[in-house]
């Protein structure tokens, strides 16, 4: 097993909760139990010695390895190939379909021979609470049980453990067509402990996973030309999105470089507004109605939630059930990805100063409409009362879109997004008949206009650029003919896209700004980003230059990994870096493929 597997070197599973990692070894490397953002319980990924893990995989290491998911689902297939025979190993988690938080999640595993004899071996070793709580072993006859302070954690399986100090490992040796499996179940020091099963049992519960992500699929509008790539990421984002209140992460995981070695280490287990408010219009237009709904219904209890404050009235960032409180500390004990340390749990970039998110904001609560979300009277109040406080708030230095820790400047990209929110506020007043001070919003979306146009413009660059004191290109400004601040074939706005495509394009690939040019506080380099790649696409495609947006959409598909799933960067060799899987990244994917789809089609038609 290598200590480090590269990143994009596994698939996801989930279950609308939670997540796990699978690397295409038959390892089980991160899971945090019982929600996205609560602490590990296997995370080798961050420490390979002191992190945790659950193998169930054949000892032969001159087996070929091949990982894919069932079609159309989220039940992983990890394929080992040798001389003496193939076998299978089928991970999933039971997706909940109540929608209410639970403490009880299980990884279930069964593993077969497709053909010949394989012996497969099973390690199981949890280490809770990041590896910082120890834990006593209970190995009984049909079950071994994993005691921590905060956490009990049951391992059953259709053949005999056995103890390996507090871990258990056990060993299944399978003819053709046979099958064995495991389950490892988490939850609450009291919890009860599962009823036992068959392998019988077993593998019909995984197959009836397969079934409802076939069924929720279903649910899918898209018949475009990329309808593989497409589904894909619309099961990544729903296993991104917790159910009990529709709030997606920004990714599954935390600590995961964007430079090997270097400090540019993130929890991404939360959900930030932003990245949540554009999926409302990518769930609309793949027909995912009700997962639109929820996550517009969330974000508009975020807003009430400080309708009165006298401060900001928006978060950048929220844990998954609304709270506020993400504290960050570093976990010293982890020596980090490939001894990319330092390790952060949480996110200090809760308390930044980010005025774009209530551009989105309103951004999807106006596409929220589409879907009967509508904002009541009370709401309605909280909501302008927001619009009446960012009038006075919207002309100031903010840390920006990126979460540079460089100190603030006035962004121009934070401009546009509150340009978008009084626009779409005025919209929705007028079209709503709702009670609101029209002629400030008027005032303040006009003074934004020409703030940008006149300080937001590089004369060296002919361009808008990233902030008002330099001649920086910032690949978010991709998003202004989305939003629709600049026409998208406008002179000023094609001017803004050569500028982009000469100082960030890299062979179609999208550098989110120069780190060099443009210093963000933080010691090393970065990639592409994934995100900026697919939005340039959506930016090509609405300025009717399809040649190259195709080219750039379907020659980023080549470094999705081997199932279809993007990290958050490409790195200057190709390799995925940052967290993973990245929802902005499927996001975007999707708004690319639906924009090139519609363009393309129109013309055909002429």
């Amino acid at each position: 097993m290598d200590r480090y597997p590269p990143i994009a070197d596994h698939g996801l599973i989930g279950d609308l909760q939670t997540a796990a990692l699978v690397s295409a070894q038959g390892v089980i490397n991160w899971f945090p139990a019982p929600r996205f953002d609560s602490p590990s319980v296997f995370a080798a990924l961050l420490d390979h010695d002191r992190g945790g893990y659950f193998r169930f995989a054949p000892d032969d290491t001159d087996s070929v390895c091949r990982q894919l998911y069932y079609p159309d689902t989220a039940v992983l297939v990890t394929r080992f190939m040798s001389p003496d025979g193939v076998g299978e190993v089928l991970d999933c988690m039971p997706p909940d379909q109540v929608l209410t938080p639970t403490d009880r999640h299980a990884l279930l595993r069964v593993v077969r021979s497709v053909r010949g004899t394989v012996r497969f071996t099973l390690e199981c070793r949890p280490r809770f609470d990041y590896a910082r709580a120890t834990h006593e072993l209970e190995l009984g006859p049909e079950v071994a049980v994993f005691r921590a302070p905060a956490q009990t954690g049951y391992l059953q399986a259709t053949f005999p453990l056995e103890r390996d100090g507090v871990d258990v490992r056990g060993e299944v040796t399978l003819n053709a067509g046979e099958s064995a499996g495991a389950v490892f179940t988490v939850c609450e020091p009291d919890g009860e402990q599962p009823a036992p099963f068959s392998v019988e049992q077993l593998t019909t519960r995984v197959f009836a996973v397969g079934d409802f992500w076939q069924n929720w699929l279903r649910g899918s509008r898209y018949n475009g030309r990329w309808s593989e790539m497409v589904n894909r990421s619309a099961i990544t984002l729903k296993l991104l999105t917790y159910g009990p209140t529709g709030a997606p992460v920004a990714a599954a995981t935390m600590g995961l470089p964007e430079q090997i070695g270097g400090e540019r280490n993130w929890d991404y287990r939360y959900s930030w507004v932003r990245d949540g408010a554009l999926s409302v219009r990518a769930l609309l237009d793949l027909g995912f109605v009700d997962e639109a709904a929820s996550f517009t219904r969330w974000l508009g209890d975020r807003m009430h939630d400080r309708a009165d404050s006298p401060g900001e009235r928006l978060q950048i960032m929220y844990r998954v059930d609304g709270d506020p409180d993400i504290p960050e500390v570093i976990l010293e004990h982890l020596e980090g990805y490939r001894g990319s340390s330092p390790v952060r749990a949480g996110n200090a970039a809760m308390d930044q100063l980010q005025l774009d998110i209530y551009g989105e904001a309103l951004y999807a609560l106006a596409e929220g409409q589409e879907v009967g979300v509508h904002a009541g009277y009370h709401a309605w109040k909280g909501l302008a009362s927001t619009l009446d406080w960012l009038a006075d708030s919207w002309d100031r230095p903010d840390e920006g879109i990126w979460e540079t820790r460089g100190g603030r400047q006035n962004f121009t990209y934070s401009r546009v997004m509150c340009w978008v929110a009084f626009d779409r506020g005025l919209r929705l007043a007028q079209e709503y008949s709702r009670p609101a001070d029209l002629a400030r919003w008027t005032a303040a979306r006009d003074a934004i206009l020409e703030q940008v146009m006149d300080r937001g413009w590089s004369e060296k660059e002919q361009a808008l650029v990233q902030h008002y004191d330099g001649d920086v290109m910032d690949a978010s400004l991709l998003l202004i003919p989305r939003v629709r601040f600049l026409a998208a074939k406008s002179p000023g706005w094609l001017s803004t896209l050569d500028a982009v495509d000469r100082r960030l394009v890299s062979d179609s690939l999208v550098y989110r700004y120069d780190p060099k040019a443009s210093p963000d506080g933080l010691r090393g380099s970065e990639g592409t980003f994934s995100l900026c790649t697919f939005l340039y696409v959506d930016a090509l495609a609405r300025a009717g230059r399809l040649p190259l947006a195709r080219y750039a959409f379907e020659k980023m598909h080549t470094y999705a990994n081997h199932v279809g799933l993007f990290a958050e960067e490409i790195g200057p060799s190709g390799e995925q870096l940052g967290n993973f899987p990245q929802a902005f990244t499927h996001l975007s994917l999707v708004m690319a493929a639906t924009t090139l789809d519609d363009a393309l089609n129109r013309e055909q038609r002429r």
